[in-house]
């Protein structure tokens, strides 16, 4: 062993001690490895330093960038909302459906965003059925893992150990070479998860509901809104056709108009200058008696619509109307005059839709009611014009915002957009006619070009802290071949499984790999492990591929522990976990993918 293997090895396992124990973070730690690498005259800074310029960095760059797409039109959401229907009630549905769902959309976005967003959507199955979080929140980690072994793009391992292949000159893999084996373990693990649930905990984490915000139906209850949305259609011949809100003095009707819906399904911010059209659907909050409505319903020919089933005061608008709470200030013009005189409709495109006074809430003759200071107003209106209410304190100071705040989709009515960019980028990069950078790139500027993202939001959306932790473990793999320690690895392998089969071989690998991932990040465990293994493949005189499949197979079998994966840390805290609860549950099942890896991977791509 050369001092030069001597200093290189030491630097690797501080950098591991430094990941077990979080300390620094990691991409600090990675940092500090560019910069001390090249003092063992191993690499130079420029070879350090190279990986920023890998084609694969950039690629899983641009595919956090995608999956953001994906996340802000809501198509992930607006699965999770089919799952909770069509469950029908049933455990073993629900388990199903949800597994196999997040198993498939994971093949294309970021396993840890899958899990960011249907943790929400579990939630609130749970709070619907009665079920205990705990009870799905394990099943949508591990499919949210198995889905990194659906296809080549679907975790940074399988990019990680591909591009190993290509830089020393070997065929890497297509698209869908994994894709036989992560089906059949995603189908292994929701029959293991329909076994295994039973042993989670059946009761909700104590505290989980403490610090819930107010929401929709809180506000609707306290201020009894209820009964009080109704939807209209204008019909052709009514005099209403042609005028504005203000012409037609809506609110002296008791009437609030929230908003106005055209025949595309878009929704309008009624504004003093907004004609309406026959063929509109009208919002209204009606403050008026009932009698007085439908006196007003019959005078101006609307048609009055049904509201939806299950539905409560504006809950289906929720993605387009929002509401608020904010106090009347010492300071403010509203101070003495009445909520009709105020002209919040017109100064802050806001409807004041309910006034609480200390505890006592009033209704009746709300539009006429001299405001005080400290008053609460609950408002209503478009998302934007509550946002811009937090920059504008003068008048009113925002008191609260409902959770459902944080279920908005900024562009929501452009799934249909996103679907077709998506399909566009897995058709180019399946049959080969761009390089899967190419494809992705492209497919990120026509999310852009159609509004599905903005530049900021793509900015966010990029794992910088996963890019530096990648490239900084890089240079590893290429001082670890210079020195020699890659080969004697490699030799330390096969001296301890001797003469044995090369299933035995890969069954070695995958174990290392999978234990090395219980202290580590997957991602760096790839970077270390997929040299070594092509190594081994070297001296067997066997073909390298199944053997970096096996180690990407096992970067993703990462089950074990709650710090192995962020997808299982995401899901301790809803889930109420505790280490031994993924212990029992995730060793099994990384013995069951060992097993069926170990049968597959040879079958997939011969020895």
């Amino acid at each position: 062993m050369s001092p030069e293997l001597i200093v290189v090895l030491l630097l690797l396992a501080s950098a591991v001690a430094m990941f077990m124990l979080n300390r620094p973070r990691m991409d600090v730690v990675a940092l500090l490895m560019i910069a001390a690498l090249p003092f063992t005259g191993v690499i130079t800074i420029g070879e350090a330093v190279a990986g920023f310029s890998d084609p694969n960095i950039v690629l899983i760059a641009l595919l956090f960038v995608l999956g953001e797409g994906l996340v802000r039109t809501g198509i992930a959401r607006r699965l999770g909302d089919w799952i909770s229907r069509a469950s029908g009630g049933s455990d073993v549905r629900l388990v199903v459906l949800l597994m196999a769902t997040v198993g498939i959309v994971g093949s294309i976005m970021s396993s840890t965003a899958i899990v960011a967003i249907f943790i929400p959507v579990v939630l609130r199955i749970c709070q619907s059925t009665g079920t205990a979080p705990a009870r799905l929140m394990m099943p949508l980690s591990v499919a949210a893992l198995i889905s990194g072994m659906m296809t080549l793009v679907a975790t940074t391992p399988n990019l990680i150990v591909h591009g190993e292949l290509l830089r020393q000159g070997k065929p890497g893999f297509e698209f869908f070479t994994i894709t036989p084996i992560g089906i059949t373990v995603l189908v292994l693990g929701i029959a293991y998860m329909l076994l295994a649930r039973r042993w989670l905990p059946a009761v909700q984490a104590d505290g989980a509901e403490a610090t819930r915000r107010p929401g929709f139906r809180d506000w609707i209850e306290r201020y009894a809104l209820a009964e009080r949305e109704v939807r209209v259609r204008i019909r052709p011949d009514s005099p209403v056709v042609g005028h504005s809100q203000e012409t037609l003095d809506l609110r002296a009707a008791g009437v609030n108009l929230l908003a106005i819906e055209r025949a595309s399904g878009r929704l309008l911010r009624p504004t003093p200058t907004t004609r309406i059209r026959a063929g509109d659907i009208l919002l209204l909050d009606i403050i008026a008696p009932q009698m007085q409505i439908e006196q007003w319903i019959e005078e101006y020919h609307v048609e009055r619509l049904p509201l939806c089933p299950n539905h409560l005061y504006l809950t289906d608008r929720a993605q387009d109307l929002g509401m608020i709470e904010a106090i009347v200030p010492a300071e403010s013009s509203f101070v003495g005059r009445s909520v009709l005189e105020t002209r919040l409709h017109r100064d802050l495109d806001l409807t004041a839709i309910g006034l609480r006074r200390g505890h006592r809430v009033i209704g009746e003759g709300l539009l006429e009611e001299k405001l005080r200071v400290g008053d609460t107003l609950l408002l209503t209106g478009f998302w934007s014009d509550i946002r811009n209410l937090q920059h504008d304190v003068h008048e009113l100071v925002p008191l609260n915002l409902p959770a459902e705040l944080d279920d908005v989709l900024p562009a929501h009515d452009r799934a249909p957009q996103a679907l077709a960019i998506l399909a566009l980028v897995v058709v180019l990069m399946v049959s080969g006619l761009l390089p899967n950078l190419h494809a992705v790139l492209l497919g990120c500027l026509l999310l852009g070009a159609f509004r599905c993202i903005d530049m900021n939001s793509a900015y966010r959306a990029i794992n910088w802290k996963s890019l530096v932790l990648i490239v900084g473990m890089m240079p590893f793999s290429l001082a670890l071949e210079r020195t020699g320690g890659v080969d004697l690895a490699a030799e330390a392998l096969l001296a301890v499984v001797g003469e044995a089969s090369p299933r035995l071989v890969l069954a070695a690998i995958f174990a290392i790999t999978a234990f090395t991932g219980m202290f580590i990040s997957n991602t760096a465990t790839a970077i270390l492990m997929a040299p070594v293994a092509i190594a081994v493949a070297k001296y067997l005189e066997a073909s390298p591929l199944p053997f970096a499949m096996i180690v990407a197979l096992a970067a993703s079998t990462a089950f074990m522990t709650p710090v192995s994966s962020p997808v299982n840390t995401l899901v301790v805290g809803p889930g109420g976990y505790r280490f031994a609860d993924f212990l029992r549950i995730g060793v099994p099942f990384a013995l069951v993918v060992l097993v069926a890896s170990v049968l597959l991977v040879p079958l997939l791509l011969p020895l």
